[in-house]
């Protein structure tokens, strides 16, 4: 959603509040008009954050000789992590029904979550392939 659909959100959202405001203000009840406003600032923050959080992204490269791990949050910090990949270790985290709900790689002093931003698929999925890259950067 860009600057525009906020906007339109937030617009309709004040102006859904505003109506049982004025309702509640009419007959004596002036201090809910205040919790209206704290309504929409706070789905006005809950909008924003969302958004800053779906920038988030992980880049993970493989090379014979290092394995780079750059984890760029929403507000674009960076931070970049480098193992030997004959050292690391995928750790795949599963539930009770077998779906993967975590993936870790590993060393003997580190122990990085990766791809937490994704679905149970899409973790198993990755785990299934960078399993196999790992394996074949070894050899």
């Amino acid at each position: 959603m860009g600057r525009r659909g906020f906007r339109a959100v937030i617009v309709m959202v004040a102006v859904l509040a505003t109506i049982p405001g004025i309702i509640f203000f009419s007959m004596g009840a002036w201090p809910i008009v205040g919790f209206m406003g704290l309504d929409v600032g706070l789905i006005a923050w809950a909008l924003l954050a969302h958004q800053r959080d779906g920038k988030r992204y992980e880049q993970v490269t493989l090379w014979p000789d290092q394995l780079e791990l750059k984890q760029v949050d929403g507000t674009g910090k960076e931070t970049l992590t480098r193992f030997n990949p004959f050292y690391v270790k995928l750790v795949i985290d599963r539930d009770f029904n077998e779906r993967t709900t975590g993936l870790h790689l590993r060393t003997g002093e580190r122990d990085i979550e990766v791809g937490t931003f994704l679905n149970t698929d899409e973790k198993s999925s990755f785990a299934k392939a960078f399993g196999t890259a790992l394996k074949r950067a070894r050899v």
